[in-house]
């Protein structure tokens, strides 16, 4: 049994789908623009960095896009992680383990790939409150492209207010990310 410290509510849903930042088709164009460090949030971001040749310091995955497997040429695509990690996190939600595995993730000087049991599409919203300012936090939105969020103060704040309105202790995800 997961350990879920906040779910979405069906009220945020909507919000959500405002991208934190401009969106990319060009992954060449996203890298030249992108600060440190870099995180990806989603298979097919994360491969497309890595084709793109970075490596992101921390990668979240769950072997998943729009709700299907991905193909077996992407999971086998996304590797060359120093340090490599299971958390359980299902879907809308956001789990303690995920929580602290994305501050570990942030806080380490190794690269970290968080193979996701369940569903990481909230994960980007914790990585933009924890990242260092300058930071870029890079994920999915679908059938457009990669949005990415530089993490200032501006993102920062949206992305807390939106974790605020979640149903759930927004203390406790607040203290697992070191905030």
């Amino acid at each position: 049994m997961s350990d879920t410290v906040l779910e979405l509510p069906r009220g945020l849903r909507d919000e959500l789908k405002e991208p934190l930042g401009p969106i990319y088709t060009d992954t060449a164009a996203l890298l030249a623009d992108a600060g440190e460090p870099l995180i990806a949030v989603g298979d097919m971001v994360t491969y497309h960095l890595i084709e793109g040749g970075r490596i992101p310091d921390l990668a979240l995955v769950d072997e998943q896009t729009k709700r299907s497997a991905v193909d077996g040429e992407v999971t086998a695509a996304i590797g060359g992680f120093d340090d490599e990690r299971t958390v359980e996190n299902p879907a809308a939600t956001l789990t303690a383990a995920l929580l602290s595995a994305i501050r570990d993730g942030v806080e380490s000087d190794e690269t970290t790939l968080l193979d996701v049991d369940g569903e990481e599409d909230l994960a980007a919203l914790p990585a933009v409150v924890v990242a260092p300012a300058g930071a870029s936090v890079v994920y999915g939105q679908p059938d457009e492209g990669m949005v990415l969020t530089t993490c200032d103060e501006a993102a920062k704040e949206r992305a807390r207010s939106l974790l605020e309105r979640m149903d759930g202790d927004t203390e406790r995800a607040f203290e697992l990310l070191g905030e």
